[in-house]
Formats: C-alpha cells, sequence, structure tokens
C-alpha cells in the first residue's frame, strides 16, 4: 500500500485537512504534488541519499514534500521550529545539507542560515523571486521522475541533553518506492489501525517530530485521512475529534493533562463517540492521569514505548495496561534487555539501563563515540533509558539515565516527582532537576508552572509540600520550588530540561 496507489484507486479522497482553516488536500493533489517536488529536487542536483533541510510549520504541503522526498531518494532532515539559526546551522552542515525548505514564518532565523551559509540555496513558502517555492514547484512535471526509489528521514535528536545527533537509518534493501513498509505491519498488527482506508487520524504535535512524522506517513500508506493541527490546544482537540470523526490519534502525556484540566462543562461538550484508538508515547505517563483518561474516553488507550533510533517498540493496551498499571508494555519489535552498570543482564524488578537486541542498528552521524556510548558488548542498543521488567515481560520506565539526580550519594528519579505533581489541582506543568549544591552536589529542584499564576508564592509551596509529603520520601523532597509562567516545553512534549538545569548552573557560580 502507498499514496501512489491511493492516487489511482481513490482519487477524490481527502489525504490531508488541516484542522483549523478545514483546508484539504486529496490523494490525486499529493501525488501530483509530491512528483512535482521530486523533479525540484533532481532539478536543484539533488539525488539519491542527499540531504536537504525541511523547516516548516504545520501546514497542508509539509506531508506532500515528505512524500516528494520519498520517491526521490533523498535524506529528509526535518528541522525543529523551535530552534535558534546557529543551532539550525549546526544540522544543515553536520546533515551535509544541499539545501534548505522554510516558510515566511521563520524569516529571522532564515536571515541568520543566510548570513552563514551564504550558498546554500533557501526556498520559502510564501517568498518572492528566485527564493519562491511555490513557483519553483508549479513549473515542474507532475508526472513520475524516471529513476524513483524509496527517500529516508534523518532525525536529530532534541538536544534536550547537548547537540543534537542524526540518527541516520540504514537504506532498504528494496529499491521500489511502494515496496511494504515494517511500520504498516507494526500499526496494523499492534494499534490495530485499519487497512480499509476509511481511518481518520488526528495529529495535534509538530510535523517535524519522529513520531508524528512516522504515523502520518504510516495512515497515508494505509489510505487514510490525515487531519493536521497546525498547533495543539485542548479544547480544538475535541472540537478537531467531534468535527472530522476522528477514529484514531496520537499523543503525549502533556496533552492529556492539559485536557484533563479543562472544566467538566468543556470536556463534555464534544461528541468523542468516533474516537476508537488514542495513541501515546514520548514520556511515561502518570498513572493517575492515564486512569483519568480511561474514565474519560474508555478502554481505548493504546502506548507504546520506542526511539528514532527504530531499534525497538514495546505497545500496551487499556486491558492490559489496567493490570499492569505504569507499563509501557511487552516487546512488541526487537528484545528487550535490562542491564547494570557492567553489562550484566538484571532480574526483573530490578532497574537497570534498557537495551533493545534488534537484527538492524543505526549509526548516529558524525558521531562514532555517541554511537559506542549507545551499544552493548553483545551488539545491543540503549536509548538512554532507566527501568525494570516484571516476571510478566512488561516493561515499566524509570527515567531517563540523563536525568538522575545524585544528592547526598543518593540516585534520584525526577520523573517519579514530576507525575505526582502534574496531577495537584492546581499545577499546569512540572519540571524537577538537579541544582548544584555544596553541601548534597545536587539539591532537588522543582520548578512550577501553576494554572493561575496569581497562586505562585509560598502559599502554593507549603501545600504542594503537603500534597507529595505521604507520597515521596524525605530525600526526594525538593528543597526548593520555583514557580514561572511557562517552562521550556516542545509541542511535541519533550521537556528540555538542560535549558533549566544550565540557568541554575549559571546561578549556583554567580552565588558562589
Amino acid at each position: 500500500m502507498h499514496p501512489i496507489t491511493h492516487a489511482e484507486t481513490r482519487a477524490d479522497r481527502p489525504a490531508i485537512v488541516i484542522a483549523g482553516s478545514g483546508e484539504t488536500v486529496t490523494y490525486a493533489e499529493l501525488d501530483r504534488t509530491a512528483n512535482r517536488f521530486a523533479h525540484f529536487l533532481r532539478a536543484h542536483g539533488l539525488g539519491r541519499d542527499d540531504a536537504f533541510g525541511l523547516l516548516m510549520e504545520n501546514n497542508a504541503l509539509y506531508l506532500q514534500l515528505v512524500w516528494g522526498s520519498q520517491r526521490a531518494g533523498t535524506m529528509l532532515v526535518p528541522v525543529s521550529t523551535r530552534l535558534t539559526a546557529p543551532e539550525i546551522v549546526y544540522i544543515l552542515k553536520d546533515s551535509g545539507a544541499k539545501l534548505l525548505i522554510t516558510s515566511t514564518q521563520f524569516a529571522d532565523v532564515t536571515e541568520g542560515v543566510r548570513r552563514e551559509c551564504p550558498d546554500l540555496p533557501v526556498f520559502v513558502l510564501g517568498g518572492e523571486g528566485d527564493a519562491a517555492l511555490e513557483a519553483a514547484i508549479a513549473v515542474q512535471p507532475a508526472e513520475p521522475i524516471a529513476d524513483q526509489c524509496p527517500g529516508l528521514y534523518m532525525l536529530y535528536s532534541s538536544g534536550t541533553t547537548g547537540r543534537p545527533k542524526g540518527i541516520r537509518p540504514p537504506r532498504p534493501q528494496d529499491d521500489d518506492v511502494q515496496a511494504a513498509h515494517a511500520l504498516v505491519m507494526l500499526a496494523v498488527m499492534g494499534p490495530g489501525m485499519p487497512a480499509d482506508g476509511e481511518m481518520v487520524y488526528l495529529s495535534p504535535a509538530p510535523l517535524y517530530h519522529a513520531a508524528p512524522l512516522a504515523w502520518c506517513c504510516t495512515v497515508h500508506r494505509l489510505g487514510g485521512t490525515v487531519v493536521i493541527m497546525e498547533k495543539f490546544d485542548p479544547e480544538a482537540a475535541l472540537a478537531a475529534i467531534e468535527k472530522y470523526q476522528v477514529t484514531d490519534s496520537q499523543w503525549v502525556p502533556t496533552h492529556f493533562v492539559r485536557m484533563l484540566k479543562l472544566d467538566d462543562a468543556v470536556r463534555e461538550r464534544y461528541d468523542l463517540s468516533s474516537h476508537q484508538r488514542a495513541i501515546h508515547a514520548a514520556a511515561p505517563c502518570p498513572i493517575p492521569v492515564k486512569q483519568a483518561m480511561i474514565a474519560w474516553w474508555g478502554p481505548i488507550l493504546i502506548e507504546y514505548y520506542a526511539g528514532s533510533e527504530g531499534i525497538g517498540m514495546t505497545l500496551i493496551r487499556s486491558d492490559a495496561w489496567l493490570s499492569h498499571p505504569g507499563s509501557v508494555g511487552p516487546a512488541l519489535h526487537g528484545t528487550i534487555h535490562v542491564c547494570g552498570p557492567d553489562g550484566e543482564e538484571l532480574p526483573p524488578g530490578t532497574d537497570g539501563l534498557i537495551y533493545f537486541e534488534n537484527d538492524t542498528i543505526p549509526t548516529y552521524h558524525n558521531d562514532p563515540d555517541k554511537t559506542a556510548e549507545a551499544m552493548h558488548p553483545e551488539g545491543w542498543m540503549t536509548l538512554g533509558d532507566i527501568g525494570h521488567v516484571d516476571d510478566d515481560g512488561f516493561l515499566y520506565l524509570t527515567d531517563r539515565k540523563s536525568h538522575m539526580i545524585i544528592s547526598g550519594g543518593v540516585n534520584i528519579y525526577p520523573q517519579e516527582i514530576e507525575n505526582l505533581l502534574v496531577t495537584h489541582d492546581k499545577v499546569m506543568d512540572a519540571a524537577v532537576i538537579g541544582a548544584p549544591d555544596s553541601d548534597l552536589g545536587e539539591k532537588v529542584v522543582a520548578v512550577i508552572q501553576p494554572r493561575d499564576m496569581a497562586e505562585a508564592g509560598a502559599g502554593l509551596e507549603a501545600e504542594l509540600r503537603e500534597f507529595l509529603a505521604p507520597q515521596l520520601a524525605r530525600l526526594k523532597m525538593p528543597r526548593q520550588f520555583d514557580f514561572r509562567p511557562d517552562l521550556p516545553r516542545e509541542a511535541n512534549g519533550k521537556l528540555y530540561k538542560r535549558e533549566l538545569r544550565d540557568e541554575y548552573a549559571a546561578m549556583a557560580r554567580e552565588d558562589a
């Protein structure tokens, strides 16, 4: 199954719908634009495995360009819209990008990129003259290029703990652009996505992120309709499910928290009866949050654990989760190994570094040291997460290894504290980090985004301490609570703890 086939057999079927405006792209229109973009890439000297950057907001063109790259055999490098010009320049240079596709929304950072990369061609959606993307694509033929082959994505890590690293996948063995795709089989066998082409899938997250990009393309391979939210808003998401009769969706726990914080009258306003599968991942979901979502939406939640590296995947449905609360499920793809600091495999119930055993292992682009750090002597690879398996083989995530706080010689995992804090009625979001401390080495600091900043202060701190005390060991209790209107969180749910740690480290140096 492939959009090329759907364009032939179901030409008028909506492939893309923009949730806010209702703008619609049919499979026939997607097919023509993808072919034109493949010709555009060839016309600008990009051949098989050549890279280009895509810096663009969620819009109707994004996935059409993705499918054009998938026909030209090129290496698409999605760029986070959150990045600064120097960070974008780093990714473009590191990937060897031969051009940049962007939009007028990013005019400020694009100017910085032009200064640092004066020889890099830049094409702009909504641009003018030689830089006008629409005109440059429109003059190309709508027929397929002569040398079609599957393209690749090189996704860069979020950079939450340092410089982002490109994850370079191996090239598919089959050069047929319509060859069977492994994720399609996983989508049908795992979450149970339908293969009849009737699926309507809601994507509330940025398309440059690994999960939305992969799932949207999988839906297109299955012939479904992708409904794209320009930007996540909790009530707008509910409205989109009702308006477009959404059957499938993909979320992160932050989305759930935001929707659960809506007033009951708002939550009950929308008809969600069409909704059959709500897939979520990206971070461990706090148990009370998931319990509340199942109580609201029914047992339609399906959680998985995976990474951009594609080395493995677990999956758990609501019924299994209710009997294994907090688990992300058994392995669906790859074999799980939980290992101690010396590489020894640990028994069930013991936390350690999680590895996946798989026949296909990627590399980190231009970074053999990072690749080596992620490898076990047996050839398994880790995503850097800590967790354990139970006697049934169900995996439980504890936290990121890089997020661990060492305070007074004790290992503290902030995810546990964050999961408790976000369930408090007055908390919208929370980040827990280790800040330098002359006595303990690191102290636990909770940075809180209240639902109402007017409530921030000593009174709310006392209330949160009282709330945590019965549920948290004293050594894990934050020594410091700070309040701010926003946290540095990506729209895809990733929290940029590095920014907070760097900020508190700088303050500690100033006070020293």
